[in-house]
């Protein structure tokens, strides 16, 4: 079953907070028993990959009703129910949400100020009962980082295609270079696009001392337009002619499933790279783009506060 979202686990953190001090690792795992969740969805992760999904979600849950008065941390990393929490159980509540929470004028004034400061930062306030609220802070990050890469990676993609081949050539040098291979950019430069290979556009050193080498074909295809087998199988035959134990085959379109099934079991080692993969490696290592906002997130330091 899909791992509930934070609001929903209010009310089963509040009733194992209650009964004792706690941590998020115990809530956890007593909640995902009682809910029968497979291993992988215990498991799962955000998808900035730091944290799980379900811990996640937990934290969140008992962070607002702290808020709210209904929670305290009485030692590091632990957590039980308040009075106020223990006496909201005592009314058999059938869920508890930020719309209940709101009725506590403590969580009303954080809640409040909060979206104050989200719209400082030119973030319109969600109404409480919004779609978005039953995502975690994190998890709404996560997503809308996600988006702006999908769209940056598209955009990547449009303006190589309507650029010329000799550009994708030199971008594939840039590249290159920015991952470390190919010693220096002249070298690289002097190394690639030099066609007439049968098959091969390039050779690069793998190292800056050229002890091996790396061959490249590259190929500008619009989407849609999958490179199929029988590219591939000529360019291992180019490398089988030339010698070569190593290539990397980049299009900026897909690569067909028998393409890919072709390179899997080669003596020789064989890297495909599709448009998406590409716009990824271009991001990642600064090739096309650049930075022009840097958020910083900082976390509670526990151990500043600790006085053993």
């Amino acid at each position: 079953m899909p791992i509930p979202d934070y609001q929903t686990l209010m009310l089963p953190v509040l009733r194992l907070a209650a009964e004792g001090e706690t941590r998020v690792a115990d809530v956890s795992d007593r909640i995902a028993d009682d809910l029968g969740l497979t291993q992988a969805e215990r498991d799962e992760l955000l998808p900035s990959g730091r944290q799980r999904v379900l811990h996640n979600r937990i934290h969140w849950a008992k962070f607002y009703m702290s808020k709210a008065g209904l929670i305290a941390s009485p030692a590091r990393g632990r957590f039980v129910a308040t009075d106020k929490g223990k006496a909201l159980l005592a009314t058999s509540p059938e869920r508890i949400d930020v719309a209940l929470l709101m009725q506590e004028p403590e969580f009303r004034e954080f809640y409040r100020s909060e979206g104050a400061a989200a719209e400082e930062n030119g973030i319109p306030a969600k109404p409480v009962q919004d779609a978005s609220a039953r995502t975690t802070p994190e998890e709404q990050i996560d997503v809308a980082y996600a988006s702006m890469q999908a769209a940056l990676r598209d955009e990547l993609l449009q303006r190589i295609l309507s650029n010329s081949p000799a550009f994708f050539e030199r971008l594939i040098v840039d590249l290159l270079v920015a991952m470390g291979y190919g010693g220096s950019h002249k070298d690289a430069a002097a190394q690639l696009g030099r066609s007439g290979d049968g098959g091969v556009d390039g050779i690069v050193n793998e190292d800056r001392l050229g002890l091996d080498r790396i061959y490249v074909q590259a190929k500008r295809y619009a989407p849609g337009n999958a490179v199929g087998r029988p590219d591939v199988n000529g360019f291992v035959g180019s490398l089988v002619g030339l010698g070569a134990t190593k290539g990397v085959f980049v299009t900026t379109s897909t690569f067909s499933q028998p393409a890919r099934d072709f390179v899997k079991h080669l003596s020789q080692r064989v890297i495909l790279i599709d448009g998406k993969e590409l716009a990824d490696l271009m991001i990642e290592h600064g090739v096309g783009v650049r930075s022009y906002r840097t958020v910083e997130f900082k976390r509670l330091d526990e151990d500043f506060f600790g006085e053993e």
